[in-house]
């Protein structure tokens, strides 16, 4: 086998790439601007600290919770949809048949290989062929609601972990500021590491987290800071 035949793309990463960055990114921004909110409102040390806790527990099950139900929904659809392609192949498989040949002449081929490869690729695997050329669906895309789950409940407790830790070890007076910091260098390695692993561009992937994790937290801090002062 050549080194080329051994290549992975980097679009057979994209759904737990997806879970693990959205999960982490979750982590480390909910209970970040937690932290920040509650500390804003000058409570004490302990009191931010479980805030934190619970935040983390409590987002790491939503989190799972939230994933399993929506790639399970997207599972549910291409199952639904494969049963339909399977009984239209046992109904009429010769308009199948044109149908698929269809499919590859708007790609590019003649009527004639277009046909032949529709019978040769049908003749190999009817339902495989159709899946993947028809409805979009292939192995690497395929839904996994246990594995998205467990993705997203394990990376948003890392993430969540990173100003947790610094929550914990900070002292009261500095704490604010070195939660926020923190937090968004966390954020802009993420988002770095995130881009690098999909091939993006690591500078804007960086950037991009880092702006939109600074402003929710600015935001949670006020209204902490506003509740506090109120009351």
């Amino acid at each position: 086998m050549t080194a080329r035949s051994k290549q992975q793309h980097r679009i057979g990463r994209i759904g737990w790439l997806r879970a693990a960055v959205l999960g982490a990114n979750d982590g480390i921004l909910s209970t970040g601007s937690l932290v920040l909110g509650v500390a804003s409102a000058h409570t004490t040390h302990v009191n931010v600290l479980v805030a934190g806790v619970a935040g983390l527990v409590a987002g790491s099950m939503s989190m799972a919770a939230g994933e399993y139900v929506s790639v399970h929904s997207q599972a549910d659809t291409e199952q639904a949809d494969l049963k339909q392609e399977r009984a239209e192949l046992k109904a009429d498989d010769k308009g199948e048949h044109k149908e698929l040949a269809d499919i590859y002449v708007a790609r590019g081929l003649d009527a004639a290989l277009a046909k032949q490869v529709a019978q040769q690729l049908m003749a190999h695997d009817a339902l495989g062929a159709h899946a993947r050329d028809e409805l979009g669906l292939s192995k690497s895309l395929t839904a996994r609601p246990l594995q998205a789950a467990l993705a997203s409940a394990a990376s948003f407790g890392v993430g969540g972990a990173m100003p947790l830790v610094v929550t914990a070890l900070a002292p009261q007076a500095a704490l604010i500021s070195l939660v926020f910091g923190t937090s968004l260098l966390f954020l802009a390695l993420l988002g770095g590491l995130a881009a690098r692993v999909g091939g993006a561009s690591i500078t804007v992937g960086a950037i991009r987290v880092t702006f939109w994790g600074a402003l929710a937290m600015a935001v949670t801090a006020g209204v902490g800071a506003l509740f506090g002062t109120v009351a």
